[in-house]
């Protein structure tokens, strides 16, 4: 009888200890652009990796390295969307799966973006097919597509050029006619204009010798408020950091002239916590719906740049009075932080 009662105080013991589980920054080793996506009790997990598209499913986002993973699509060569696959996301959309992403053929001049289809429930059965390019009416380069909607309408943002050559990256949005195609053309509703916005020197031979950057826009609602977070300035510097887009129009998103700024970024680099270069984030719910978080990839070192020593972090946001979102500072990779609450 001893014996039950030590396992049982055990056992108790045990799941005490597991309610309190904590995690450390990063989830990965390395890994940009993360996004994930949360369905019947799973996250489905992404991030750039080149050449291919690979999805993690697991329970717990804070638990990566020991996720399922599985390659759904390996890019064609000889294509026009062969290489430098960048900032895929996953979405579920009228019970199918979506995969948006962009792609060249080795020439970064020629980025546009793709999208690939799967009927099945399941991402990890069926097979994603190739839907082709998607693309606005003004088919210009395009990265960094996120989809989302907003009352019973599909929209898409991204980044673009505004005409055929490098130097700048705009925020652009376009309403979408189904999850294949865009209708329509694009409407500009942010460009680099602010000293924080326009870190983007570059040192080589390729490219011109300043790009100003925004890019890597995530749509983000609460309370009847909208925002879109977006990247700025050039990954390639320490500078890289979030900025905040609010509506204060009507319904019609597409008038750039109801989306303001914030003056100054809501997500920066920390030499306080030795973190570099945040960026490129996406949010998620916590399995109980009762927190948010943003995922990110961030540098451990400055000077790091747009390489693969990028990792993908996680910690939880608040809302100030107003209901604005309150990012704060990146968490230190030697803070340990509660996983997401179930």
């Amino acid at each position: 009888m001893r014996k039950y009662l030590i396992l049982f105080l055990f056992m108790i013991v045990s799941a005490g200890y597991s309610q309190q589980k904590t995690f450390t920054n990063p989830i990965l080793p390395s890994g940009a652009d993360p996004y994930s996506t949360y369905y019947k009790g799973y996250y489905y997990y992404t991030h750039t990796l080149q050449n291919r598209l690979v999805l993690w499913k697991t329970k717990d986002l804070s638990d990566l390295k020991n996720a399922e993973s599985k390659v759904i699509w390996e890019a064609p060569k000889g294509t026009d969307y062969s290489s430098e696959i960048w900032a895929p996301e996953f979405h579920i959309i009228n019970g199918k799966w979506y995969v948006y992403f962009a792609a060249d053929d080795g020439d970064n001049n020629k980025h546009r973006m793709y999208v690939l289809e799967n009927k099945a429930s399941d991402p990890f059965k069926g097979k994603f097919e190739f839907k082709g390019k998607i693309a606005a009416k003004t088919d210009k380069w395009a990265i960094d597509g996120n989809v989302f909607e907003y009352k019973k309408q599909l929209y898409m943002i991204w980044a673009g050029w505004e005409g055929d050559t490098n130097g700048q990256q705009n925020i652009y949005i376009a309403k979408m006619k189904n999850p294949l195609e865009i209708e329509g053309d694009r409407v500009m509703i942010s460009a680099p204009t602010n000293n924080w916005e326009t870190h983007g020197a570059l040192h080589d031979d390729v490219n011109p010798a300043q790009v100003n950057v925004n890019e890597g826009p995530q749509f983000l609602s609460r309370n009847g408020k909208i925002f879109i977070v977006f990247s700025a300035s050039g990954c390639w510097t320490d500078f890289y950091s979030l900025g905040l887009l609010t509506f204060n129009g009507g319904d019609n998103l597409l008038d750039a002239s109801a989306w303001k700024k914030v003056p100054e970024p809501i997500f920066k680099q920390s030499d306080k916590t030795k973190v570099y270069a945040p960026g490129h984030n996406s949010f998620f719910k916590s399995p109980d719906g009762k927190e948010d978080w943003i995922l990110y990839h961030a540098n451990s070192n400055p000077g790091e740049g747009c390489g693969n020593k990028r990792s993908p972090r996680m910690q939880k946001i608040d809302w100030d009075a107003n209901g604005f979102p309150v990012l704060g500072e990146p968490v230190s990779e030697d803070t340990k932080l509660a996983i997401p609450s179930k």
